[in-house]
């Protein structure tokens, strides 16, 4: 299948009809046509560094997993298994609430200068701009921040497992299966979110997930892509919008961070958003 149309058929459409900016209407106003999404997709390509980095991350952390899933399920006691579902869903929860405050201050604040803003804002620039790029990433570029950053849970997680002794483990198991669950959440967020913009195509297992909210569904994603981008941050599984956006909790936070610095949410994202198209 050609790229072309693997975008127009498999994935959410690219351009942008709720108008993030003022810009005169037209098909493909965003996508890869842009020049912002061209230009962030650019900067990715020279960053070599960070290639390195998601590849070893990738690595590091699946080798955790395998070890420390190994080392719970052989231990697994059925007994307290309602100790290991209650961690396992405020893990869940956990992962989703960190995925929203990521998401929420990489999309909000700062910009792609410096080291941190081209090696992670600038994935946020370009999702806005194009919104299926992140379904042409591979699972490297995809996935490898995120689990990068599940590495010191492992660590922690299996440490104790490696060197406590066996009741110390025990007094502590609730809390190593909260620490797993947080890990793979965290670490497949962005996968889950490339999910999410993936309209036709999906395997039935995941499509099966999205329906039952055991990870994002894509029609709840879908609202964040309304502009200007301001509501439902949380993107592994969803749930914790529900109450964050019920009390207004990024409003607020957007409210108290101005009036202490001035400064104004999203203009970075904004300034990418009104570059104009190139040709294709």
């Amino acid at each position: 299948m050609k790229e072309s149309e693997y975008d127009a058929g498999d994935t959410m459409p690219e351009d942008d009809p709720n108008g993030n900016t003022n810009a005169a209407p037209g098909p493909n106003r965003w996508g890869k046509s842009h020049a912002g999404a061209q230009e962030l997709q650019k900067m990715y390509a020279e960053l070599k560094w960070k290639r390195r980095s998601e590849v070893f991350g990738v690595v590091a952390a699946i080798s955790m997993f395998s070890v420390q899933g190994f080392i719970l399920l052989s231990g697994l006691n059925l007994d307290v298994w309602w100790h290991i579902a209650v961690a396992l869903f405020l893990g869940a929860l956990a992962a989703d609430f960190i995925s929203g405050l990521v998401h929420w201050g990489a999309d909000t604040w700062g910009s792609v200068e410096g080291v941190i803003g081209k090696g992670f804002i600038r994935s946020f620039r370009e999702h806005h701009v194009d919104p299926v790029a992140i379904t042409r990433h591979d699972f490297i570029e995809c996935n490898g921040d995120n689990f990068l950053v599940t590495v010191p849970f492992l660590l922690t997680a299996l440490y104790l497992q490696l060197t406590g002794d066996s009741s110390v483990v025990i007094q502590w198991r609730s809390h190593i299966w909260f620490l797993f669950s947080l890990g793979i959440y965290v670490a497949m967020t962005n996968q889950i979110h490339k999910w999410s913009h993936t309209w036709s195509s999906l395997p039935g297992w995941v499509e099966f997930l999205q329906r039952t909210h055991i990870i994002l569904p894509r029609w709840h994603h879908k609202k964040h892509h309304i502009s200007p981008h301001a509501c439902n941050y949380c993107i592994t599984i969803g749930f914790m919008n529900y109450p964050l956006e019920l009390i207004n909790f990024w409003t607020g936070l957007e409210w108290i961070i101005t009036k202490l610095t001035g400064h104004i949410p999203r203009s970075d994202d904004m300034k990418w958003a009104e570059k104009t198209i190139h040709s294709e």
